[in-house]
């Protein structure tokens, strides 16, 4: 009652800072003292979205660690997570699951994200969560190439460089050998293109946006180019399969299984 109050007198003034004050108050302390119910969901559902929306990316991260960690567990047992860490271990890489405990980060308002073990300048298994102002609340399962200009590593020009180099061979492999087989997947399995720190390219169909990919040439300005999988917490079936963490661990192994053949290519040379 009280959120539907408060959106009735936005609606009338807009400009309103108290009515939004106090709607994002009473959505953070929803968000906070979760139901019964809300507390038997293992994966991530309308409560869980509308706290990354609400607090701040540290106290979102937080309260959903316990989450994000278990669902880091269930994947690592996977295995198509074994052999990509079996992978990276005859390139003398170090690690012995795909995603470690301190794996995530904060990334813009209403965004976290996490990538794999190691894989910072890299080819990344990468997952994400969205809620606004980010995004429409959502979770995404792929891989993505990750150059920022606001890293201030030591070893961020090298970095760079390989990033770079890992995305030109990952266009050559799908060019090469998985052009169509990219596009079916994607038709058939919610697939989107995402760039730069845009929402994922709904628009585009599959092939346009393998095309798009293909063509993509500069990478240093977009700064990030993803390709996976996503799900939208307002579509019911999405819904479901976010809400337990069993059915969506199963989503993001049965993802990273399918592009695991075009990373490996990319990341080892390996056909």
């Amino acid at each position: 009652e009280a959120v539907a109050a408060l959106r009735t007198a936005l609606a009338r003034n807009p400009a309103s800072s108290v009515a939004t004050n106090l709607l994002n108050e009473v959505r953070k302390r929803r968000a906070l003292t979760p139901t019964a119910g809300e507390r038997a969901t293992t994966g991530f559902s309308t409560r869980e979205f509308a706290l990354l929306e609400s607090v701040s990316g540290e106290e979102a991260y937080r309260a959903l660690r316990p989450r994000i960690d278990a669902l880091f567990d269930t994947i690592n047992g996977s295995s198509v997570a074994a052999r990509i860490v079996e992978a990276r271990q005859r390139r003398g890489e170090s690690g012995t699951k795909l995603f470690h405990a301190n794996s995530c980060s904060i990334g813009s308002a209403g965004h976290i994200f996490a990538f794999h073990h190691g894989g910072r300048w890299e080819p990344q298994f990468n997952l994400g969560w969205y809620s606004p102002p980010a995004g429409d609340s959502c979770f995404r399962a792929g891989l993505g190439f990750h150059i920022s200009r606001a890293d201030r590593g030591p070893d961020r020009a090298a970095g760079q460089e390989r990033v770079l180099a890992f995305f030109e061979r990952f266009q050559q492999t799908v060019e090469r050998s998985w052009k169509r087989e990219l596009v079916r997947w994607m038709a058939a399995n919610g697939g989107f293109l995402q760039y730069g720190a845009r929402p994922p390219a709904i628009d585009l169909l599959p092939d346009r946006a393998i095309e798009w990919l293909l063509n993509c040439h500069n990478l240093t300005e977009l700064e990030w180019v993803f390709i996976g999988r996503w799900l939208f917490l307002d579509k019911p079936a999405d819904a479901k399969c976010l809400s337990e963490r069993a059915k969506l661990a199963s989503m993001v192994e049965d993802t990273f299984r399918a592009l695991q053949p075009i990373w490996l290519s990319t990341y080892a040379g390996e056909d």
